[in-house]
């Protein structure tokens, strides 16, 4: 009688929730808020910007801002063709709204990726339900996912989207990766929201069906991805749609749906006029740069020493979506992907996990054979992966976990059983980590001030508390299905009280200091003097300083450059007989400099700070090649 009543009060409170969207609608806005305010939000700006590329974008865009000049990049005094304008448009103007900041160049990032999450949700919510159920009613009809699962979906998946290690670090740097991710993956959303709503129920607004404006923003989120990186933000999505559409016979469909024109119009409208306009003030030098050697070269050669074996990218994705990308294998098999007669012939709708697979496999292959290779090329396929993984734990949810043939028991299995293994071996380093770290001469205080901080022993505590959740779980037969919900919960308390502390203990180490002398030198540099960084250039003493730097690196002292380099100097008027130099302190004993000869202003653990007569490194120089 009591089990009776019992499933009384839930068939209840069900039906309670199906007539009340309200409260799930209100529910999810606050879910949302809180996953974005948390993973992409939460003490954005506490940590200074992050060599080397991190500076580099935030330097040219606070250039952008000052100058007004919005058509060319600067960095450093020198033209910066490395990416399109999107990142420097975006940052400037969070500078103008914000002021100039660390907060302030990172929000536009995080903006983005929060704006995936609500699309992702968006998207599960209406159709997040079950792919596998069998289907056979007309294309025409439209499925109408159970409420409830619906938005059980959705909700997990805008968390799994968020809480994952690459989208949160790349939606907290302000570095052009995250436009164009986020722009590829608005522009396949679009895409198939508009594919998966009939025409027919589609409501018109400005003489169009809203169907024909989700295709519509198909074309306009890859122009902005094209702005923010280039063509590859045209071609992966492209490449996607029209593999997709082959796979499930729809491409005929489709091609006659599709508002061609308003499409194209709004892309070429979006992307040429800043192209046109940056080849005809630089013509050739612009095409080589960009096209050339950051397009073609990057994926026919290794470029900035980036090579990868062909299975990089499986221990990137591996890592990069921890903890969920255990089961990825498993959602990716759910979604049998090899009965391709029952995808032909299911309900648009009903498509979701097979776009998702699509889409994920053509940028895991594509990026596969680039030759030069960096593991955030496949971050715009973090997303597709979430939402494979979304639907498999979706199915688990709405199924029980019953009605499963020993072949997919074992694989669930295998799966639980390497989540625990995972994250137990990461509770046992976390505990001993302080000991695991080696010395580092960048940051040769960091083990001890790990340690003093505690971080180790609360990420030791998290993580064996997942582990004892999912090994918990995991035998007890009927409650297996929340897993997922373990391993949420531990990533979110990871992140919250293990990853954000950590991050201002790296920076006192590896950024900080740099910044207290770039601080210095604008308090102390003379009229005229020059500032000189000696070895591996570090693009933050750059915006820090708010000037041009030089850059002297190690081949140049090796190669007998340096004194070339100083002679121009001298020889310059209105210029200082002094020079500023931001250098290791093997680079002065390299420049045959004692102690004796410049003035130490400051120095961090890292490096030094100097003052030193230009005439004296010229004779230093001198004596060098006279004994040689």
């Amino acid at each position: 009688m009591d089990k009776i009543d019992a499933h009384k009060q839930i068939i209840s409170k069900y039906n309670f929730l199906k007539k009340s969207p309200k409260i799930l609608w209100l529910f999810s806005v606050l879910w949302l808020v809180l996953i974005s305010w948390i993973a992409f939000l939460w003490d954005l700006g506490t940590i200074g910007l992050i060599d080397k590329t991190e500076p580099m974008f935030v330097e040219a865009s606070r250039h952008m801002h000052i100058t007004g000049d919005w058509l060319t990049p600067y960095w450093n005094s020198e033209t910066r063709f490395d990416k399109p304008p999107l990142t420097y448009w975006l940052v400037s103007l969070s500078f103008k709204l914000f002021g100039v900041s660390e907060w302030a160049a990172r929000f536009p990032s995080a903006l983005f990726a929060i704006a995936l999450v609500g699309l992702s949700f968006y998207s599960l919510h209406n159709f997040g339900f079950s792919s596998l159920k069998p289907f056979h009613s007309s294309i025409e009809e439209k499925i109408r996912p159970d409420s409830c699962k619906s938005w059980f979906s959705a909700n997990l998946g805008a968390a799994i989207v968020a809480f994952n290690p690459f989208w949160i670090a790349w939606g907290r740097t302000a570095v052009s990766d995250m436009f164009l991710s986020s722009n590829i993956g608005l522009a396949l959303l679009s895409f198939f929201i508009g594919y998966a709503h009939p025409l027919k129920d589609s409501t018109k607004q400005l003489k169009l069906f809203s169907t024909n404006w989700w295709y519509v923003g198909y074309w306009v989120f890859m122009a902005l991805g094209v702005l923010a990186k280039g063509p590859v933000a045209i071609v992966l999505p492209g490449i996607i749609v029209i593999v997709f559409l082959l796979f499930v016979n729809r491409l005929g469909e489709v091609i006659k749906e599709t508002p061609w024109l308003l499409g194209i119009g709004s892309f070429v409208a979006i992307t040429v006029p800043w192209f046109v306009l940056i080849t005809l003030k630089y013509g050739q030098e612009y095409i080589n740069t960009f096209f050339g050697l950051h397009n073609i070269q990057r994926f026919t050669s290794v470029v900035s020493r980036h090579p990868g074996a062909w299975y990089y990218y499986f221990f990137v994705v591996l890592v990069g979506l921890l903890p969920w990308s255990i089961f990825l294998p498993l959602a990716i098999a759910r979604l049998r992907f090899w009965k391709r007669r029952f995808w032909v012939s299911s309900h648009r709708s009903n498509h979701l996990g097979l776009f998702a697979l699509v889409w994920f496999v053509v940028i895991f292959s594509f990026f596969s054979s680039s030759v030069t290779k960096l593991a955030g090329y496949v971050l715009p396929l973090i997303p597709a992966a979430a939402i494979m993984i979304t639907l498999f734990w979706s199915e688990q949810m709405a199924t029980k976990g019953e009605k499963s043939s020993g072949f997919w028991i074992i694989l669930f299995w295998l799966s639980g059983l390497a989540n625990i293994g995972i994250l137990s071996g990461l509770a046992v380093a976390s505990f001993i980590s302080p000991k695991l770290i080696g010395y580092d001469p960048m940051m040769p205080q960091f083990s001890e001030l790990l340690k003093e901080s505690g971080v180790p022993i609360h990420s030791g505590i998290i993580l064996s508390f997942s582990t004892l959740g999912i090994l918990i779980l995991l035998f007890w037969k009927h409650h297996r299905r929340w897993i997922w919900a373990a391993n949420l919960l531990g990533f979110m308390a990871f992140f919250s009280w293990v990853a954000l502390p950590i991050a201002p203990i790296v920076d006192s180490q590896r950024q900080l200091p740099l910044r207290e002398l770039g601080t210095l030198v604008k308090q102390e540099q003379k009229p005229g003097e020059k500032l000189v960084f000696i070895g591996f250039m570090r693009p933050s003493i750059t915006y820090y300083t708010q000037q041009t730097v030089d850059s002297i690196t190690e081949t140049d002292i090796y190669n007998g450059r340096v004194i070339d380099y100083f002679n121009e100097q001298a020889n310059q008027q209105n210029m200082s007989s002094t020079i500023l130099i931001v250098a290791k302190p093997k680079y002065f004993e390299q420049l045959a400099l004692k102690s004796s000869d410049y003035q130490v202003i400051g120095e961090s653990i890292a490096y030094q700070l100097i003052r030193v007569k230009i005439q004296t490194i010229l004779d230093r120089e001198a004596l060098i090649k006279q004994f040689n």
